[in-house]
C-alpha cells in the first residue's frame, strides 16, 4: 500500500519495495506529495484511497503494529480528496490517463 513507507514520507533514506529508494523514486513520489499538499490532502491517504477505485480491488490490507497506526490509517480513509487532485496527477503524468480514481469510480459510496 504504502511501497515500503516512501509514499508516507518521500524523504532520502526511505524505502521502496523493502528496499532504499533511488532518487528518481524518491523524486517522483515528491512531486505527488506535492500535489496532494496543494490541496491539503496528507499523501497517504491518497494512496491508501487510489487502489480502491479499481474494479478489481475488492480488499485493501494494511500491516498495523499499533493502535495508533491502525486509527490514522482509518482516518485517511475518511479524507475527502477533491477530483481535481487526481486530476492532476494524471495531467502531470504522475498517474496514467486511464487509471480509474476515487473521482471517477465514487468509492466513497462503495466503502462507507
Amino acid at each position: 500500500m504504502f511501497n515500503s513507507g516512501i509514499l508516507i514520507d518521500p524523504a532520502p533514506g526511505a524505502r521502496y519495495n523493502y528496499v532504499p529508494a533511488d532518487s528518481a523514486v524518491i523524486a517522483r513520489a515528491e512531486r505527488i506529495k506535492s500535489v496532494c499538499d496543494r490541496y491539503d490532502v496528507p499523501l497517504p491517504a491518497a494512496a491508501l484511497q487510489f487502489p480502491l477505485a479499481h474494479p478489481r480491488v475488492c480488499t485493501v490490507l494494511l500491516g498495523i503494529r499499533s493502535i495508533n497506526e491502525l486509527e490514522k490509517n482509518l482516518g485517511w480513509l475518511h479524507v475527502s480528496i477533491p477530483d481535481q487532485l487526481w486530476a492532476e496527477l494524471k495531467h502531470e503524468g504522475l498517474l496514467h490517463g486511464d487509471a480509474p480514481t476515487p473521482s471517477s469510480t465514487r468509492v466513497e459510496s462503495r466503502h462507507q
